[in-house]
């Protein structure tokens, strides 16, 4: 199960944890946050979540370290 990061009102993006397998075609990805609320989270199939790089990662001084580089991936680190 991956994780990733999904867009927040107030935290710009929060971190979860993906809990049933996605497959192509369907609206909703089945998540998991980390306080523990589950939630069906709506998608567009062309626009997947990013995914979150592992905790390794986490505090890389040197960006192009990073496994996925993005918005959610550049604030986080």
């Amino acid at each position: 199960y991956n994780r990733v990061w999904i867009p927040d009102t107030e935290e710009v993006w929060q971190s979860a944890e993906i809990t049933k397998n996605y497959k192509a075609g369907d609206r909703f990805l089945h998540v998991q946050l980390e306080d523990g609320t589950e939630l069906k989270y709506p998608v567009d199939p062309a626009a997947l979540p990013p995914l979150r790089n592992p905790d390794i990662l986490v505090g890389e001084n040197d960006l192009t370290a990073l496994s996925y580089l993005h918005e959610p991936a550049v604030l986080h680190n």
